[in-house]
Protein backbone atom coordinates (compact mmCIF):
# COMPACT_ATOMS: atom_id res chain seq x y z
CA UNK A 1 0.00 0.00 0.00
CA UNK A 2 3.26 1.81 1.21
CA UNK A 3 4.51 1.74 -2.27
CA UNK A 4 1.40 2.54 -4.06
CA UNK A 5 0.86 5.65 -2.43
CA UNK A 6 4.49 6.56 -3.62
CA UNK A 7 3.56 5.83 -6.98
CA UNK A 8 0.57 8.32 -6.98
CA UNK A 9 2.44 10.90 -5.28
CA UNK A 10 5.92 10.88 -7.54
CA UNK A 11 4.20 9.44 -10.98
CA UNK A 12 7.46 6.85 -10.81
CA UNK A 13 8.01 3.47 -9.43
CA UNK A 14 11.34 2.66 -8.23
CA UNK A 15 13.31 -0.59 -9.23
CA UNK A 16 16.71 -1.71 -7.72
CA UNK A 17 18.46 -0.27 -10.35
CA UNK A 18 16.93 3.26 -10.58
CA UNK A 19 16.06 4.05 -7.11
CA UNK A 20 15.76 7.60 -7.04
CA UNK A 21 14.85 10.66 -9.33
CA UNK A 22 15.75 14.02 -10.91
CA UNK A 23 13.42 15.92 -12.53
CA UNK A 24 14.86 19.65 -13.83
CA UNK A 25 12.22 22.78 -13.69
CA UNK A 26 11.62 25.93 -14.26
CA UNK A 27 11.88 27.74 -10.84
CA UNK A 28 11.25 31.64 -11.96
CA UNK A 29 13.04 34.90 -12.44
CA UNK A 30 15.33 36.86 -10.95
CA UNK A 31 14.87 40.66 -10.93
CA UNK A 32 16.94 41.29 -13.89
CA UNK A 33 15.01 38.80 -16.01
CA UNK A 34 17.46 35.81 -15.54
CA UNK A 35 15.44 32.31 -15.32
CA UNK A 36 15.98 29.78 -12.01
CA UNK A 37 16.00 26.47 -12.41
CA UNK A 38 15.32 23.94 -10.25
CA UNK A 39 15.94 20.13 -9.81
CA UNK A 40 13.55 17.76 -7.47
CA UNK A 41 15.63 14.43 -5.79
CA UNK A 42 12.84 11.90 -5.08
CA UNK A 43 13.60 8.65 -3.80
CA UNK A 44 10.75 5.87 -3.04
CA UNK A 45 10.88 6.28 0.93
CA UNK A 46 9.16 9.71 0.58
CA UNK A 47 11.97 11.53 0.88
CA UNK A 48 12.31 14.75 -1.34
CA UNK A 49 14.91 17.75 -1.85
CA UNK A 50 14.51 20.92 -4.05
CA UNK A 51 17.25 22.61 -5.21
CA UNK A 52 17.29 26.19 -7.05
CA UNK A 53 20.12 27.25 -8.89
CA UNK A 54 20.11 30.78 -7.20
CA UNK A 55 22.48 30.14 -4.57
CA UNK A 56 22.83 26.54 -5.14
CA UNK A 57 19.91 26.86 -2.96
CA UNK A 58 17.94 23.79 -1.12
CA UNK A 59 15.30 24.98 -1.15
CA UNK A 60 12.92 22.40 0.12
CA UNK A 61 13.69 19.28 2.36
CA UNK A 62 10.99 17.14 2.99
CA UNK A 63 10.67 13.96 5.38
CA UNK A 64 8.49 11.25 7.00
CA UNK A 65 7.62 10.72 10.06
CA UNK A 66 6.64 7.88 12.21
CA UNK A 67 3.35 7.13 11.13
CA UNK A 68 4.07 8.40 7.60
CA UNK A 69 3.33 11.88 7.07
CA UNK A 70 5.85 13.82 5.16
CA UNK A 71 6.80 17.35 6.46
CA UNK A 72 8.77 20.17 5.21
CA UNK A 73 11.59 20.03 7.99
CA UNK A 74 13.69 23.39 6.66
CA UNK A 75 12.97 26.93 6.83
CA UNK A 76 12.88 28.75 3.63
CA UNK A 77 10.69 31.01 1.09
CA UNK A 78 8.41 29.76 -1.64
CA UNK A 79 9.71 31.84 -4.51
CA UNK A 80 12.71 32.90 -6.47
CA UNK A 81 11.86 36.71 -5.72
CA UNK A 82 11.92 36.50 -1.85
CA UNK A 83 15.48 34.41 -1.90
CA UNK A 84 16.13 37.53 -3.85
CA UNK A 85 14.81 39.85 -1.85
CA UNK A 86 15.27 39.51 1.36
CA UNK A 87 18.11 37.05 1.81
CA UNK A 88 18.37 35.19 5.00
CA UNK A 89 20.39 32.26 3.76
CA UNK A 90 18.31 29.57 4.27
CA UNK A 91 19.47 26.53 2.79
CA UNK A 92 22.10 28.65 0.57
CA UNK A 93 25.54 27.50 -0.07
CA UNK A 94 28.10 30.00 1.50
CA UNK A 95 31.48 30.77 0.31
CA UNK A 96 33.94 31.62 -0.62
CA UNK A 97 34.31 31.44 3.52
CA UNK A 98 31.90 30.64 5.57
CA UNK A 99 30.87 32.12 8.86
CA UNK A 100 33.20 35.47 9.77
CA UNK A 101 36.05 36.46 9.13
CA UNK A 102 37.25 39.73 11.74
CA UNK A 103 37.53 42.97 9.81
CA UNK A 104 37.10 40.95 6.40
CA UNK A 105 40.77 41.53 6.82
CA UNK A 106 43.49 38.12 6.44
CA UNK A 107 47.46 37.63 5.33
CA UNK A 108 48.10 34.96 3.06
CA UNK A 109 52.35 34.94 1.96
CA UNK A 110 52.87 37.92 3.94
CA UNK A 111 50.07 39.94 1.77
CA UNK A 112 47.44 41.15 3.00
CA UNK A 113 43.69 41.44 1.71
CA UNK A 114 40.51 43.04 2.02
CA UNK A 115 37.41 41.57 2.05
CA UNK A 116 33.49 43.44 1.39
CA UNK A 117 31.99 44.19 4.85
CA UNK A 118 28.65 42.96 5.46
CA UNK A 119 28.50 42.12 8.87
CA UNK A 120 29.50 45.31 10.74
CA UNK A 121 32.95 45.33 10.26
CA UNK A 122 33.54 41.53 9.77
CA UNK A 123 33.12 39.49 6.59
CA UNK A 124 30.34 36.91 6.56
CA UNK A 125 29.59 34.04 4.40
CA UNK A 126 31.43 35.09 1.87
CA UNK A 127 30.98 39.18 1.89
CA UNK A 128 28.05 41.36 0.27
CA UNK A 129 27.90 38.87 -2.73
CA UNK A 130 28.86 35.79 -1.87
CA UNK A 131 28.12 32.63 -3.43
CA UNK A 132 24.48 32.73 -2.40
CA UNK A 133 23.61 35.76 -4.56
CA UNK A 134 25.09 33.97 -7.76
CA UNK A 135 23.06 32.21 -10.53
CA UNK A 136 24.77 29.10 -10.20
CA UNK A 137 24.60 27.11 -13.93
CA UNK A 138 23.69 23.31 -14.01
CA UNK A 139 26.58 21.05 -14.87
CA UNK A 140 24.29 17.85 -15.10
CA UNK A 141 21.42 16.01 -14.03
CA UNK A 142 21.02 12.73 -13.32
CA UNK A 143 18.82 9.34 -11.95
CA UNK A 144 19.69 6.09 -10.84
CA UNK A 145 20.74 4.40 -7.69
CA UNK A 146 21.18 8.72 -6.27
CA UNK A 147 19.34 11.25 -8.10
CA UNK A 148 21.88 13.83 -8.43
CA UNK A 149 22.68 17.22 -9.63
CA UNK A 150 25.80 18.95 -10.22
CA UNK A 151 26.10 22.85 -10.19
CA UNK A 152 29.01 24.83 -11.07
CA UNK A 153 30.19 28.34 -10.29
CA UNK A 154 33.60 30.70 -11.48
CA UNK A 155 34.14 33.41 -8.65
CA UNK A 156 36.61 35.07 -10.34
CA UNK A 157 40.14 36.90 -9.20
CA UNK A 158 39.36 39.38 -6.57
CA UNK A 159 35.98 38.18 -6.33
CA UNK A 160 35.04 40.16 -2.91
CA UNK A 161 38.76 40.97 -2.72
CA UNK A 162 39.38 36.75 -2.16
CA UNK A 163 42.73 36.24 -4.33
CA UNK A 164 42.95 33.93 -7.55
CA UNK A 165 40.27 32.43 -9.62
CA UNK A 166 38.19 29.63 -8.34
CA UNK A 167 35.82 27.09 -10.19
CA UNK A 168 33.57 25.54 -7.83
CA UNK A 169 31.03 22.69 -7.80
CA UNK A 170 28.33 21.80 -5.62
CA UNK A 171 26.89 18.69 -5.94
CA UNK A 172 23.35 17.65 -4.19
CA UNK A 173 22.77 13.43 -4.21
CA UNK A 174 20.12 11.62 -2.75
CA UNK A 175 20.09 7.62 -2.28
CA UNK A 176 16.78 5.43 -1.60
CA UNK A 177 18.55 4.77 2.21
CA UNK A 178 17.56 8.64 2.72
CA UNK A 179 20.88 9.98 2.31
CA UNK A 180 21.38 13.27 0.54
CA UNK A 181 24.98 13.85 0.11
CA UNK A 182 26.54 17.48 -0.28
CA UNK A 183 29.79 17.77 -2.09
CA UNK A 184 32.02 20.83 -2.62
CA UNK A 185 34.77 20.92 -4.67
CA UNK A 186 36.92 23.76 -5.59
CA UNK A 187 40.35 24.74 -7.83
CA UNK A 188 42.41 27.42 -7.63
CA UNK A 189 44.84 29.34 -9.99
CA UNK A 190 46.42 31.03 -7.13
CA UNK A 191 47.06 30.07 -3.29
CA UNK A 192 43.56 31.71 -1.75
CA UNK A 193 41.09 30.52 1.00
CA UNK A 194 38.09 28.33 1.16
CA UNK A 195 35.18 27.46 3.18
CA UNK A 196 32.27 26.01 2.14
CA UNK A 197 28.73 25.12 3.70
CA UNK A 198 24.90 24.72 3.56
CA UNK A 199 23.00 27.35 5.87
CA UNK A 200 20.19 25.10 6.21
CA UNK A 201 17.55 25.94 8.98
CA UNK A 202 16.26 22.48 10.36
CA UNK A 203 13.01 21.80 12.10
CA UNK A 204 12.64 18.19 12.84
CA UNK A 205 8.80 18.72 13.84
CA UNK A 206 7.75 20.50 10.16
CA UNK A 207 7.56 24.01 9.51
CA UNK A 208 5.28 25.89 10.63
CA UNK A 209 4.79 23.68 14.06
CA UNK A 210 3.95 25.95 16.89
CA UNK A 211 6.86 24.78 19.32
CA UNK A 212 9.67 25.34 16.65
CA UNK A 213 12.98 23.42 17.82
CA UNK A 214 12.10 24.07 21.43
CA UNK A 215 11.00 20.00 22.33
CA UNK A 216 14.27 19.10 19.63
CA UNK A 217 16.98 16.65 21.50
CA UNK A 218 20.38 17.69 20.30
CA UNK A 219 23.73 15.63 20.18
CA UNK A 220 26.86 16.94 18.81
CA UNK A 221 30.21 14.75 19.93
CA UNK A 222 32.40 17.95 20.83
CA UNK A 223 34.39 18.26 23.96
CA UNK A 224 35.66 21.62 23.44
CA UNK A 225 33.85 24.82 21.30
CA UNK A 226 35.66 28.15 20.22
CA UNK A 227 33.74 30.97 22.71
CA UNK A 228 33.14 34.18 20.76
CA UNK A 229 33.76 38.34 21.40
CA UNK A 230 31.17 40.64 22.01
CA UNK A 231 31.52 41.01 17.55
CA UNK A 232 31.00 37.06 17.34
CA UNK A 233 34.40 36.65 16.27
CA UNK A 234 36.46 33.38 18.28
CA UNK A 235 38.53 34.41 20.37
CA UNK A 236 41.29 31.73 20.32
CA UNK A 237 40.30 29.64 23.08
CA UNK A 238 39.31 26.29 22.88
CA UNK A 239 36.82 25.93 26.08
CA UNK A 240 36.01 23.00 27.77
CA UNK A 241 32.03 22.10 27.69
CA UNK A 242 32.13 20.09 30.42
CA UNK A 243 29.34 21.54 32.98
CA UNK A 244 27.66 24.54 30.76
CA UNK A 245 24.96 24.99 28.26
CA UNK A 246 27.35 23.92 25.35
CA UNK A 247 27.63 20.51 26.43
CA UNK A 248 25.43 18.35 24.12
CA UNK A 249 27.79 15.07 23.88
CA UNK A 250 24.46 13.61 25.52
CA UNK A 251 21.05 13.97 23.91
CA UNK A 252 19.76 17.78 25.18
CA UNK A 253 16.74 19.75 24.34
CA UNK A 254 17.70 22.38 22.12
CA UNK A 255 15.67 24.92 24.46
CA UNK A 256 17.18 23.36 27.69
CA UNK A 257 19.94 26.48 27.28
CA UNK A 258 18.99 29.03 24.87
CA UNK A 259 18.04 31.62 27.34
CA UNK A 260 20.26 30.91 30.24
CA UNK A 261 21.85 34.21 30.81
CA UNK A 262 23.89 33.09 33.33
CA UNK A 263 26.34 31.94 31.02
CA UNK A 264 28.38 35.21 29.17
CA UNK A 265 28.66 33.30 25.71
CA UNK A 266 25.01 32.97 25.67
CA UNK A 267 24.44 36.47 26.28
CA UNK A 268 26.89 37.75 23.46
CA UNK A 269 25.76 35.47 21.02
CA UNK A 270 21.78 36.31 21.59
CA UNK A 271 21.62 31.91 21.94
CA UNK A 272 24.18 29.68 20.08
CA UNK A 273 26.38 30.98 17.90
CA UNK A 274 29.55 29.12 18.16
CA UNK A 275 31.65 27.09 16.90
CA UNK A 276 32.12 23.39 17.91
CA UNK A 277 35.32 21.40 17.94
CA UNK A 278 34.22 18.20 16.86
CA UNK A 279 36.07 15.58 18.73
CA UNK A 280 36.51 13.24 15.44
CA UNK A 281 38.80 16.00 13.45
CA UNK A 282 39.04 16.46 9.80
CA UNK A 283 38.16 12.66 8.06
CA UNK A 284 38.78 11.43 4.90
CA UNK A 285 34.92 10.21 4.87
CA UNK A 286 32.14 12.06 6.55
CA UNK A 287 31.46 11.03 10.23
CA UNK A 288 28.53 12.21 12.43
CA UNK A 289 29.02 15.74 13.49
CA UNK A 290 25.28 16.51 14.98
CA UNK A 291 21.92 14.41 15.49
CA UNK A 292 18.50 16.50 15.85
CA UNK A 293 15.33 14.36 17.06
CA UNK A 294 12.16 15.46 16.95
CA UNK A 295 10.86 12.94 19.64
CA UNK A 296 7.13 13.55 19.11
CA UNK A 297 7.32 12.69 14.79
CA UNK A 298 10.19 10.70 15.02
CA UNK A 299 11.93 11.77 12.60
CA UNK A 300 15.93 11.99 13.06
CA UNK A 301 18.24 14.23 11.24
CA UNK A 302 22.63 13.36 11.91
CA UNK A 303 24.79 15.69 10.39
CA UNK A 304 27.71 14.08 9.07
CA UNK A 305 30.99 15.78 7.18
CA UNK A 306 34.60 15.61 6.76
CA UNK A 307 35.37 18.73 8.24
CA UNK A 308 36.49 19.42 11.83
CA UNK A 309 33.89 21.97 13.09
CA UNK A 310 29.98 22.60 13.29
CA UNK A 311 28.43 26.08 13.53
CA UNK A 312 25.22 25.64 16.23
CA UNK A 313 23.26 28.72 15.45
CA UNK A 314 19.86 28.83 16.79
CA UNK A 315 18.21 31.08 14.57
CA UNK A 316 18.83 34.22 16.91
CA UNK A 317 18.04 36.80 14.45
CA UNK A 318 14.66 35.37 13.49
CA UNK A 319 12.61 37.67 15.35
CA UNK A 320 9.91 38.36 13.64
CA UNK A 321 10.01 40.11 11.09
CA UNK A 322 10.90 37.65 8.12
CA UNK A 323 8.11 36.42 6.35
CA UNK A 324 8.66 32.51 5.47
CA UNK A 325 6.94 29.54 3.81
CA UNK A 326 3.36 29.80 3.21
CA UNK A 327 3.24 33.01 4.51
CA UNK A 328 4.74 31.72 8.39
CA UNK A 329 6.20 34.62 10.50
CA UNK A 330 9.39 33.10 11.70
CA UNK A 331 10.75 33.73 15.13
CA UNK A 332 13.86 32.88 17.22
CA UNK A 333 14.22 28.69 17.74
CA UNK A 334 11.60 28.17 14.66
CA UNK A 335 14.80 26.39 12.60
CA UNK A 336 18.24 25.61 13.55
CA UNK A 337 21.34 25.65 11.45
CA UNK A 338 24.02 23.56 11.93
CA UNK A 339 26.91 23.78 9.31
CA UNK A 340 30.25 21.61 8.86
CA UNK A 341 32.86 23.55 7.98
CA UNK A 342 36.27 24.99 9.19
CA UNK A 343 36.47 27.01 12.03
CA UNK A 344 35.29 30.92 12.04
CA UNK A 345 38.14 33.13 11.24
CA UNK A 346 40.72 30.71 10.99
CA UNK A 347 42.75 32.49 8.42
CA UNK A 348 43.73 34.96 11.58
CA UNK A 349 44.29 32.49 13.75
CA UNK A 350 47.31 30.12 13.71
CA UNK A 351 46.14 27.53 16.22
CA UNK A 352 42.73 26.76 14.11
CA UNK A 353 43.54 24.22 11.10
CA UNK A 354 44.33 26.58 7.81
CA UNK A 355 41.67 27.13 5.07
CA UNK A 356 44.60 27.26 2.46
CA UNK A 357 43.76 26.19 -1.42
CA UNK A 358 46.58 26.34 -3.56
CA UNK A 359 46.83 25.43 -7.42
CA UNK A 360 46.96 21.64 -7.59
CA UNK A 361 45.97 20.88 -4.32
CA UNK A 362 41.92 21.18 -5.05
CA UNK A 363 39.47 22.03 -2.03
CA UNK A 364 37.00 19.05 -0.91
CA UNK A 365 34.26 19.09 1.17
CA UNK A 366 31.97 16.28 1.70
CA UNK A 367 29.12 16.63 4.28
CA UNK A 368 25.96 14.71 4.03
CA UNK A 369 22.51 14.83 5.77
CA UNK A 370 20.68 11.53 6.53
CA UNK A 371 17.54 11.55 7.30
CA UNK A 372 15.57 8.38 9.34
CA UNK A 373 12.78 7.82 11.97
CA UNK A 374 12.93 6.57 15.45
CA UNK A 375 10.74 3.62 16.24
Amino acid sequence: MRAMLLVAAFGVLATPAQAAEAVREQAGKLADGTAVEAVRLRNSRGIEARVITYGATLQSLIAPGRDGTRAEVTLGYDTVAEYEARPNYFGVTVGRYANRIAGGRFSLDGRAYQLTQNDKANSLHGGTAGFDKRNWRIVSVSSGPTAKVVLGLTSPDGDQGYPGKLDVTVTYSLDDAGDLTISYDAKADRPTIVNMTNHALFTMAGDGAPEGTSRQVLTIPATVYTPVDDKLIPTGELRPVAGTVFDFRSPRLVAAGLRDGRDPQIVVGRGYDHNFALDKGQTARPELAARLEDPVSGRVLEVLSTEAGLQFYSGNFLDGTIVGRSGRVYRMGDGIALEPQKFPDAPNRPNFASARVDPGKPYRHVMIYRLSVAR
